[in-house]
């Protein structure tokens, strides 16, 4: 059998994170998580709201590893992971919420762009967006951490880097959604919430 992929990061995040999406997500139902690397955060945050139905997604390489821990927890409200590649084709289901944690500085911008302006039509009105991970703050890195994990990213990868808050915040108007939260979590990152205007 295959080893279940492990992030350490993924690991230590998850207590902080879950104390913010129970309150959030408290009268959610359906939460689609884009980008779930590994399945960790999956497996954890569906067992511990057993209201919610948690479906993951992520590109199809990453479906093997994200089964196994699905498997594992064998979950009524965790199903099987759907491809999904932000550039490709999207879910025809509709959720009332969207999770996605250290997503957006892997991505290229573009690909940033085009989640964006595709998650309503994977949304019901007045639906939650919350994204997990480092963030700029008027141009600037919250921390020298955050600027030298920059630099390793852009050394990985040219159309990698920290997104600034701004540039997220417009791309998300643009799409409908008004921030409403923004915590500051640890190791520098921030966990941002939008929600989706009435139409």
């Amino acid at each position: 059998m295959s080893e279940k992929p492990f992030s350490p990061a993924s690991e230590r995040n998850r207590g902080p994170i879950l104390t913010v999406l129970r309150e959030w997500f408290a009268d959610r139902t359906r939460v689609l998580e884009i980008g779930s690397g590994t399945g960790q955060h999956a497996a954890y945050f569906a067992a511990a709201m057993p209201q919610l139905l948690w479906q993951c997604s992520d590109r199809a390489e990453y479906l093997s590893g994200i089964r196994l821990w699905l498997d594992e927890a064998a979950l009524p409200n965790a199903p099987s992971p759907l491809p999904l590649n932000v550039m490709g084709n999207w879910p025809t289901e509709r959720y009332d919420a969207v999770f996605s944690a250290n997503t957006l500085h892997i991505m290229a911008w573009h690909e940033v762009e085009h989640m964006f302006a595709k998650l309503p039509s994977v949304m019901t009105d007045n639906a939650y967006v919350a994204i997990y991970g480092p963030f700029n703050i008027n141009g600037r890195f919250t921390s020298e951490s955050n600027a030298s994990f920059d630099r390793d990213l852009k050394m990985r990868g040219a159309h990698m880097g920290i997104r600034d808050a701004t540039d997220v915040d417009a791309l998300a108007s643009k799409a409908g959604f008004d921030l409403v939260d923004d915590v500051a979590m640890p190791a520098n990152n921030r966990l941002r919430l939008w929600k989706r205007r009435r139409m």
